[in-house]
């Protein structure tokens, strides 16, 4: 049986982002609380984005280099359902930000054009191993700086055995998502500059269109 593709809209920073995305059957939508990203979001405005989404959609924070306080003062504010690490933590650093906070979570990884799928695999072991709060990865493309670069890393290096368990993410757009989903059958996309019509500032048609193109592609796979 032929798995649905999830899909996260991500940074998202304003409450008819947040309409649009529940309008189109998007199952995650991602906050961004790195103060330094021009997708931030303020706790308190968090808080009244999410007041206005449906129960059955995932609100997910992603945090970057948060000491495990800051994370859980965030959380006591936003009601998040899932905590995503896109920065330089260790694994001790997540799984300590993770347990105060009390929240599942998953790991971003940016890939680097040296780095093999046994490195994937390593770390997918290794997070298993270390916390039952950990919840997946979510693969990146390696730049210089923390999210939203636009840019696609190599998706063969995705091992096929790890495939169905991560989070698709770096570069994804309404070009080549129906592609990527069909060639990796990824658990999860994850999106967001590829929405946008400015950063930060999200593209209802374009969000639409994404929703739109992963569904195509899930109905090319089961055929």
């Amino acid at each position: 049986m032929n798995q649905r593709t999830r899909i996260k809209l991500c940074g998202l920073t304003r409450i008819e982002d947040v309409q649009v995305a529940v309008a189109t059957g998007a199952d995650a939508i991602g906050l961004v609380f790195y103060p330094e990203s021009p997708r931030y979001v303020r706790p308190e405005d968090a808080a009244a984005m999410l007041a206005i989404a449906s129960p059955f959609v995932t609100s997910v924070g992603l945090f970057v280099n948060a000491t495990p306080k800051q994370v859980a003062e965030v959380v006591e504010q936003v009601p998040l359902s899932l905590l995503q690490f896109h920065g330089d933590e260790t694994l001790e650093q997540c799984r300590a930000a993770a347990e105060m906070a009390n929240r599942p979570f998953i790991r971003a990884i940016r890939v680097k054009p040296d780095m093999t799928g046994a490195d994937l695999l390593k770390y997918d072991q290794d997070y298993r191993a270390a916390s039952t709060l950990f919840a997946g990865l979510l693969l990146d493309t390696w730049v210089d700086g923390y999210g939203g670069s636009g840019k696609v890393f190599d998706w063969s290096l995705i091992p096929k055995e790890l495939a169905p368990r991560v989070v698709l993410s770096g570069g994804l757009s309404v070009q080549n998502v129906t592609d990527a989903v069909v060639r990796i059958r990824p658990y999860a996309v994850d999106v967001s500059s590829g929405i946008e019509f400015d950063k930060g500032i999200k593209d209802a048609a374009k969000m639409s269109a994404f929703v739109d193109a992963v569904r195509l592609a899930d109905a090319r796979s089961s055929r």
